[in-house]
């Protein structure tokens, strides 16, 4: 098995790398060769940043784009995407402008606007370790505690397509899944051991 982990200048890759690895993967590649991706056997997508940015970060390197739809949409490898990575999947960001996503889950990413009980704005970004609650239709996701930092989330237009969620003063998209994709928002790599066993079962899964 061999692990792709994109590398467009906009990731926590070497936590990443790492945090696979003491998942059980034996061969992560972090790479920005598309030749790679289409070699590879799994695909993370990390992401940190702005939408737009990272998505014209991504579009930056020649045929990437197209290396993962027909690795991810037209071979169905498993594909995971983390934080932005996640968001991207999305069909459009609302972050700084409107910007077009991989268009691989139908919704659209925007700023969230949480409240507390007393109708109080609470603090965004959201930073910290919330409750990821499982949706019928994740099958990779259970629950647990997760580590989020993100103002953004993601809002899908489909229930089917939502893995899990969190409660932050509203219910928001914690996880993402559809064919071979997944797709978390919080981080993996910084969420202990809940996350590594979630990275486990991604790298054991077999859509």
């Amino acid at each position: 098995m061999s692990v792709a982990l994109i590398d467009y200048g906009a990731g926590n890759l070497r936590s990443a790398a790492k945090a696979l690895e003491a998942a059980g993967a034996a061969n992560v590649r972090v790479t920005a060769d598309p030749a790679e991706v289409r070699a590879a056997t799994r695909i993370v997508l990390p992401g940190v940043g702005a939408f737009g940015a990272c998505a014209a970060a991504l579009r930056a390197i020649p045929g990437m784009e197209e290396a993962l739809e027909e690795t991810v949409r037209g071979k169905g490898r498993p594909f995971l995407g983390i934080c932005v990575g996640m968001q991207l999947m999305a069909s459009e960001g609302h972050e700084f402008g409107v910007h077009k996503g991989l268009g691989w889950i139908p919704g659209i990413v925007r700023r969230m606007e949480p409240k507390g009980p007393d109708g109080e704005p609470l603090k965004v970004p959201q930073i910290g370790w919330n409750e990821v609650v499982p949706s019928p239709a994740g099958v990779l996701v259970e629950p647990g505690y997760a580590y989020f930092v993100h103002s953004y989330a993601l809002e899908a237009a489909n229930d089917v397509d939502v893995a899990g969620t969190a409660s932050y003063g509203a219910e928001i998209t914690a996880a993402v899944q559809r064919d071979s994709m997944l797709g978390v928002q919080f981080h993996p790599e910084k969420s202990q051991s809940y996350g590594l066993a979630l990275l486990g079962r991604w790298l054991k899964w077999r859509p």
